[in-house]
C-alpha cells in the first residue's frame, strides 16, 4: 500500500495536492484497492462550484460503486477525461496519471485541515482492526 507523502488525505479516501493555485484530486491506493478494478468514472461539470464535503462524482468497479467527496470547497476547472476511455488508470497510476479533477479552492486554508500522510495511515490501520 502507498502513502504519497506528496498529497493530504481525508476520512472519505479522497487524496489532494497543490498545484499552482489549484488542487489535483485523486483516490487513495487504499481506496482503489479496496474498490478493485475500476470501470467507470462519473465526472462532476466542469465550472460547477461545490462545497467541501459534498460529494463531485461516483467511481465504480467491478465490486461497487462510491461516492467520492471534494476534499475543499471550489470551482471545478479541469476533469481527467483520458478516464472515459481508461478508468484502470484509477488502479494503475492513483497518485499519477490516474487523477480525477483540479479544483481552484474558494478557501485555501480547508487544504491544511487534510491529513497527512502517516496520519491517512493511522486512519487506515483502524479501518482494518
Amino acid at each position: 500500500m502507498t502513502f504519497d507523502s506528496n498529497v493530504k488525505y481525508q476520512e472519505s479516501h479522497e487524496w489532494s495536492r497543490k498545484d499552482g493555485d489549484l488542487i489535483v484530486v485523486g483516490i487513495s491506493d487504499y481506496a482503489q484497492d479496496s474498490l478493485g478494478d475500476v470501470v467507470y468514472i462519473e465526472h462532476p461539470e466542469v465550472g460547477s462550484t461545490k462545497k467541501k464535503g459534498d460529494p463531485f462524482g461516483v467511481i465504480e468497479s467491478v465490486k461497487a460503486a462510491s461516492d467520492v467527496y471534494m476534499p475543499v470547497g471550489g470551482e471545478i476547472v479541469e476533469v481527467n477525461t483520458e478516464l472515459d476511455d481508461n478508468p484502470g488508470k484509477v488502479n494503475e497510476s492513483p497518485f499519477g496519471d490516474g487523477w480525477l479533477m483540479k479544483i481552484r479552492p474558494s478557501d485555501p486554508s480547508d487544504y491544511g485541515s487534510l491529513m497527512s500522510a502517516d496520519a491517512y495511515q493511522e486512519y487506515t490501520k483502524g479501518l482494518e482492526d
